[in-house]
């Protein structure tokens, strides 16, 4: 496990109760967030569904290479203000590698994990700013399914696709993780000034 990081200072945390500025309301961004990750979510599976139905793992992991940040950016794109991406602690593809205040966030849920608390239960949102500017962050945990075991699992990862992981993601780090395991997270921005 990574050391925990702090938020950096630059990012300053206002209360939820404070002003949100342009009529923005905390819950209506939250509800909001929580669509747009529901959407992405669901493009998502349903993509890997078809794929792992078509041809098996290995066809799966052509639709995360090939299709998954295209979907991430077309969610984004269809969400005016809206920026959504996914990012992890153990990155396969490097693309999703998060900026300081989702890596802060992610080892603050590795840290509530550990305790204890549900995976699938990890979100935070909040309005922070950053050099004068004020933004909406929203974090969601990404939970490892059973499914997602033969891609990111240790001993369950058959022999033809760890080949094709090496070849495809040769610095893949998202490997060796157990149902229920965080594997990753949603993690969206919207600007409010």
């Amino acid at each position: 496990m990574r050391p925990l990081r702090a938020i950096p200072v630059a990012f300053l945390v206002l209360a939820a109760t404070g002003p949100v500025g342009a009529g923005q309301d905390i819950a209506a961004l939250k509800s909001e967030g929580g669509q747009i990750i529901k959407e992405l979510a669901g493009s998502l599976q349903t993509e890997l569904k078809a794929a792992m139905q078509a041809g098996g793992p290995l066809k799966a992991l052509e639709v995360c290479n090939l299709s998954a940040q295209d979907l991430t950016v077309g969610v984004s794109d269809a969400h005016d203000g809206w920026t959504i991406s996914r990012a992890s602690h153990r990155l396969r593809n490097l693309a999703n590698a998060p900026d300081d205040y989702t890596a802060a966030t992610i080892d603050a849920f590795l840290a509530r994990a550990a305790e204890g608390e549900d995976v699938a239960s990890l979100m935070s949102a909040e309005i922070v700013e950053t050099d004068g500017a004020r933004a909406f962050r929203m974090v969601k945990a990404i939970p490892t399914g059973a499914v997602c075991l033969q891609c990111h699992g240790g001993t369950e990862v058959s022999a033809d696709v760890e080949a094709a992981l090496a070849d495809t993601y040769p610095e893949d780090a998202a490997r060796g993780f157990s149902a229920g395991d965080m594997r990753g997270v949603f993690t969206l921005s919207k600007p409010l000034d």
